[in-house]
């Protein structure tokens, strides 16, 4: 958890990529068939792997961050200062929440991706 301070959409996506690619080395996973899948926090590392790393061939989000921006001020109080710690203050940091941010370079998303939101998610808004 304490990687994670100022580093998210980083070291999450590359641990993610890290284990596959274990599991791939041990023969347990076929390096053409790997998927990542998440929900909230879990969506958001899906998108970002997706989005800056080129090791997926397929991903799901459920209710994932897809702009941090829009979570700053467009979630519950509770949830909303998450990103101050995991990335950096806003909006002194608006940059870093711009770069981390899937949404700002879908071009970087070759694979099959499927996206699902709730309408009245009240964490991760549909917007």
């Amino acid at each position: 958890m304490r990687r994670l301070v100022g580093n998210w959409g980083v070291v999450d996506v590359d641990d993610c990529v890290n284990a596959a690619k274990c599991l791939v080395d041990q023969g347990l996973a076929d390096p053409g068939r790997t998927a990542i899948r998440g929900g909230s926090a879990g969506g958001y590392t899906t998108l970002c792997a997706l989005a800056f790393r080129d090791y997926f061939k397929a991903g799901a989000s459920y209710y994932g961050l897809s702009d941090l921006e829009v979570f700053v001020g467009d979630t519950r109080k509770f949830e909303s200062g998450y990103l101050f710690s995991l990335v950096g203050p806003y909006p002194e940091r608006r940059d870093l929440c711009r770069e981390r941010s899937a949404v700002n370079h879908l071009d970087g998303i070759g694979v099959p991706m499927i996206v699902f939101q709730g309408l009245e998610d009240r964490v991760v808004p549909p917007n």
